[in-house]
């Protein structure tokens, strides 16, 4: 249905569908089709960032070069379809001719100068994203950008739109014709895995992602209370406990806090055992304390976030002959909170010692926290405990 819509429709078309609803699988086939039965006519293809349109060209390729692609073209054409042109970020084919000598398909990504192009179908996929629901900034540049892209489609041509809401100011306001299709409407989930997916993330995420909702920001995350472990339930009940971890999510200078967070992880049933500490200081002045407690607790492996320090917090721990790697952070921080530290929150057994303040700051959490360096920092352990990599996994 979605497929035909695309390929056949006359009008604007905006389709809003749920994660896991095949909806870029489609439009792959659904240009891919376009390419064939109307190739006179040229396609700009826009995501958010000029990166993320690769993906999208390849799964095109990869549909052209099947045979029932060449048989349909037979049909229509008397010819098979052929790639004549393709790289990260156009397509054409043999079918294709253009006087102006520009290509069959152009992807772009939103922020591109798109000054002087036109098409006779225009067609955008997830340019509104987490960065929209952040910033006011970002949502009204890409508002200015969807506004521009007005100007590039020919007369008579289309606007097609695919993508998921994520505020209720952002740019699918400005967009017409809304299709929308959550995640009881398809069928595509059982009943049994919706239910897992929504234990297994915040209530944002999933009323985003699959309910098509938005939420109100403000909501408390960690609503359930958390749970501790005295010393004596540690050693008689959990004596089997591995991997002592340590994660250090350090401030240089600022408002920001310097969060601790050491982590055991029961052998019987991955119970997470944490003790946290917060400072509201520079790292550099507090870290005779974060290195004592290291010691006392005889952790194997410290972890240092690089992106900030390039690497200084892990040569100064070095030098004091403690053993500590660094790793990248690519993830954005509230995906990550609401993701891995929700998902283990009911997991999660506060040692003795750990500072009230870092409980506070993860059971008042919300997505507009002026300070989440607790949470944070937590929540990288939990990411590690159920990827098993300190640095988030593609895709």
């Amino acid at each position: 249905m979605w497929i035909r819509e695309i390929v056949f429709g006359t009008e604007d078309y905006t389709l809003q569908a749920h994660r896991g609803s095949y909806k870029s699988s489609s439009l792959a086939v659904a240009i891919a089709m376009i390419m064939i039965l109307d190739p006179t006519h040229n396609i700009i293809f826009l995501r958010k960032a000029d990166n993320d349109v690769a993906e999208m060209l390849r799964m095109v390729t990869k549909i052209l070069k099947q045979q029932i692609m060449s048989d349909i073209s037979m049909i229509f054409h008397g010819k098979p379809v052929e790639i004549v042109t393709e790289n990260v970020d156009q397509i054409s084919t043999n079918l294709w001719n253009s006087p102006m000598g520009a290509p069959q398909l152009l992807g772009l990504g939103i922020k591109s100068s798109i000054t002087g192009k036109h098409a006779q179908y225009v067609i955008t996929d997830d340019i509104c994203n987490i960065q929209d629901y952040q910033s006011a900034a970002e949502r009204e540049h890409t508002k200015l950008q969807y506004d521009e892209l007005q100007n590039i489609r020919n007369r008579g041509g289309r606007i097609i739109n695919l993508g998921t809401p994520w505020h209720k100011r952002d740019v699918f306001r400005k967009m017409p014709n809304i299709h929308r299709y959550d995640c009881y409407t398809t069928g595509l989930i059982s009943k049994e895995q919706l239910a897992k997916l929504q234990k297994s993330m915040a209530p944002r995420l999933f009323a985003a992602n699959y309910e098509l909702k938005l939420l109100a920001s403000s909501e408390l995350i960690f609503t359930e209370p958390p749970k501790f472990v005295t010393k004596e339930e540690l050693d008689d009940k959990y004596g089997g406990v591995y991997g002592i971890e340590a994660h250090i999510d350090a401030a240089f200078g600022g408002q920001d806090y310097t969060a601790l967070t050491i982590a055991r992880r029961s052998r019987q049933d991955e119970k997470i055992f944490m003790y946290g500490r917060l400072w509201h200081q520079d790292v550099q002045r507090i870290l005779p304390q974060i290195i004592e407690e290291i010691k006392r607790f005889g952790c194997w492996r410290i972890m240092c976030e690089s992106n900030a320090d390039h690497g200084f917090l892990k040569n100064t721990l070095m030098a004091q002959n403690i053993w500590s790697r660094t790793y990248h952070e690519s993830q954005n921080k509230r995906i990550k909170i609401l993701t891995y530290l929700y998902k283990c929150w009911k997991d999660i057994y506060f040692l003795p010692g750990t500072d009230p303040g870092y409980i506070r700051q993860i059971v008042n959490y919300t997505e507009q926290a002026e300070h989440d360096d607790a949470p944070d920092s937590a929540a990288t352990v939990c990411r590690y405990y159920l990827t098993r990599s300190w640095e988030p996994k593609p895709g």
